[in-house]
């Protein structure tokens, strides 16, 4: 996988202004709006594609295009929400961008072992760790404020 996000010779400050300000309702909403219905299907694709990998051990690759071209717009919108670079970002699943790239290789074959690994308890390997640090984090927070767990 690769990201790059180009640093520019200058930013504008009113750009960034306007996007602190008002990028909510110029940016966010009409890009979030699109992105909800293109994000529903990569979701229905991420879950057809588990089944397809597991019984044939080959990620679909026009599946895994729009799985790409659907993270990179996701990519481009907030590199100009985190202000990273100036600019409107374009809609699209096959928009160009001078100042963010992002890639990431086709698979030729995937392990069915890892993927039905992943699907199976995926969620411990990411529940445990977090809830670790989370309980680590709230407890510390207590106590700082004088109650004790």
């Amino acid at each position: 996988m690769t990201l790059e996000i180009k640093h520019q010779e200058s930013y504008s400050r009113g750009e960034l202004l306007l996007r602190s300000f008002f990028g909510l309702f110029y940016i966010v909403i009409p890009h979030l709006f699109v992105l909800m219905f293109v994000g529903l299907a990569a979701s229905v694709l991420g879950f057809l594609s588990f089944w397809v990998i597991l019984f044939t051990g080959r990620y679909p690759q026009s599946w895994f295009e729009f799985q790409v071209k659907y993270m990179r717009w996701t990519v481009r919108l907030n590199a100009r929400l985190y202000n990273l670079s100036d600019g409107y970002p374009a809609f699209g699943l096959n928009a160009a961008d001078e100042y963010v790239t992002f890639d990431v290789a086709y698979p030729e074959s995937v392990s069915r072992g890892s993927v039905l690994l992943r699907g199976l308890f995926g969620w411990l390997y990411v529940l445990i760790p977090h809830g670790f640090v989370l309980y680590t984090l709230v407890a510390t927070c207590l106590y700082l404020h004088g109650i004790h767990v």
